[in-house]
């Protein structure tokens, strides 16, 4: 599967009109898109940062996408869009295997990767990381992309309630330093988000 994000930044004033667009009107546009997999969407409402992530089944569906969307996505985004930047992916591992919406959290960490090792990241995630992150209370799902060209990678996780999230710093940030050692990945940025909603998507 591929996964396309988008991450935007503005005022945090207007950020809940144009969040319930995007969960309303964009999920429905997207859709009725060809080789649509699912989509997940989560806030910062702090500091004003929204993320949307979605689920393609092939390449050519998500590029499509991105074209026949493009400007009506614009003037969703419009309203609180100051800043937005558009990421591709390849999704190495998911696992998510029920909707979730309000009420539970996000972790995204993003990471550098030499492209020469990003086979051995994937492995490394799958066989050693995977298991330990499945044992952690509150884990609804967790997704491995990356970006073989740009040397870059990135780890979604999703918990039941924003209890579960917080509770979870601790094992899931041991869990991370043992694959880093292995992988020689480093760790760019850690964020925690909102769930506004995130819809269930095929393993891969």
């Amino acid at each position: 599967m591929y996964v396309r994000s988008i991450y935007a930044t503005g005022d945090p004033a207007d950020l809940d009109g144009v969040a319930e667009a995007l969960r309303t009107e964009g999920r429905e546009l997207l859709s009725a898109q060809p080789g649509f997999r699912g989509m997940g969407l989560f806030a910062d409402r702090e500091l004003g940062k929204l993320l949307v992530g979605s689920w393609w089944e092939d390449e050519a569906s998500r590029q499509a996408s991105y074209e026949n969307l493009g400007k009506r996505r614009a003037e969703l985004m419009a309203p609180f869009a100051r800043t937005m930047t558009v990421d591709n992916w390849e999704a190495a591992v998911a696992r998510r295997t029920e909707d979730l919406g309000p009420g539970a959290g996000f972790r995204l960490v993003r990471m550098d990767v030499q492209p020469s090792d990003i086979d051995l990241l994937v492995d490394t995630f799958r066989d050693t990381a995977l298991p330990g992150l499945q044992k952690v209370a509150g884990l609804s799902g967790i997704s491995l992309l990356v970006d073989r060209d740009r040397g870059r990678a990135a780890v979604g996780a999703l918990y039941t309630d924003r209890d579960a999230l917080t509770a979870s710093r601790g094992a899931v940030a041991a869990v991370r330093g043992k694959a880093a050692a292995k992988t020689r990945a480093t760790t760019s940025s850690l964020e925690e988000f909102e769930v506004l909603l995130a819809t269930a998507v095929p393993h891969a």
